[in-house]
């Protein structure tokens, strides 16, 4: 498979945007999660580094399938991940964002305390959070590729989403040339990373589990919303 950037910009090195989420947009908060009920953050990942080092964090991934034995023809996500390949990973991915221009960002919502007219669309909330996270990112580079997986947009579809984000720039008369590449999770290790970048987030917050949080957290710009 060719790079992204040649694929869109011929010559020139792209910037990429990999995104990805941890939680639901459930309103259930009555029960415990996982048994009826709804989580209690939502979680927007994202990972951000030029198309030239695009082969470095899916390296790391198939060293965790190659480790743990998995199969490779079919996904592994976090909820699945024994401890020592959650280990492993917050602590390689720390080294690549040492290492090397790869950075991780993300934001997360407390969603006890989010008003009714966004829990009434949560569209409107994801979208908002997406705002936030990626906006002004974006608006710092000429030319931008976007690849979220097709299962966590929540607008109508990825042409949407696009839309949505390119209208945003040209509203703040950014310069930026964006591309929407869909990709999907099962055959894109590097999407794979963000959903494991995402459920250490998550798991911090979610579950009160913070050893793979207190690995990796000083290499994570994070925004709180409604705490």
């Amino acid at each position: 498979m060719a790079p992204l950037g040649a694929i869109f910009f011929g010559a020139f090195v792209a910037t990429l945007i990999y995104v990805d989420e941890s939680g639901d947009l459930g309103w259930s908060l009555d029960k415990p999660y996982g048994h009826g009920g709804s989580s209690r953050f939502l979680t927007i990942a994202a990972m951000i580094l030029p198309e030239s080092h695009d082969h470095l964090p899916r390296r790391k991934v198939r060293q965790l399938y190659k480790h743990g034995k998995w199969d490779e023809k079919r996904e592994k996500k976090w909820v699945e991940m024994p401890n020592t390949s959650r280990t492993n990973f917050a602590t390689n991915a720390k080294n690549l964002a040492e290492n090397y221009p790869i950075t991780f960002k993300a934001i997360i919502a407390k969603k006890a305390n989010v008003n009714g007219n966004l829990r009434r669309d949560s569209n409107k909330l994801y979208n908002y959070m997406l705002r936030l996270l990626l906006l002004d990112l974006m608006a710092k580079y000429d030319e931008v590729i976007l690849i979220p997986d097709p299962r966590s947009i929540k607008v109508e579809n990825g042409k949407s989403l696009h839309h949505y984000l390119e209208m945003l720039l040209y509203e703040i008369e950014a310069p930026t040339k964006l591309t929407t590449a869909i990709r999907d999770s099962k055959s894109c290790l590097n999407l794979q990373f963000v959903d494991m970048l995402a459920g250490v987030i998550g798991s911090h917050h979610e579950t009160n589990n913070s050893s793979y949080w207190n690995i990796l957290s000083s290499q994570i710009e994070i925004k709180r919303l409604y705490f």
